[in-house]
């Protein structure tokens, strides 16, 4: 029996910055998680991974990760995604000097 579908959002890397983005509902990639299209429907979380998936000139690594629906927006439901929020972790720059 197959697993229900449930909430994603696209994730990929910046090609330049190599920091984690996510696809939002207009097209545009974000640094921030909770600006993210949260895709309740697997037709369309296909879709818009192909779509993301093709722009090879912004980002890398595409994928789908789960989501679930928070107060300011998505929210990551698995540590790894919560750690990528966080901004790398090579050494103490970006995100995580603030």
């Amino acid at each position: 029996m197959a697993r229900a579908f449930t909430p994603k959002v696209v994730t990929a890397n910046a090609l330049l910055e190599g920091d984690a983005v996510w696809l939002t509902e207009d097209n545009r990639w974000t640094r921030h998680i909770h600006e993210a299209e949260l895709i309740t429907d697997e037709a369309h979380g296909d879709l818009r991974l192909l779509e993301a998936q093709a722009r090879v000139d912004e980002i890398a690594g595409a994928y789908l990760a789960d989501a679930k629906s928070g107060e300011n927006g998505p929210e990551p439901t698995h540590f790894r995604e919560t750690f990528r929020t966080r901004g790398p972790s090579n050494y103490h720059h970006g995100k995580q000097a603030g």
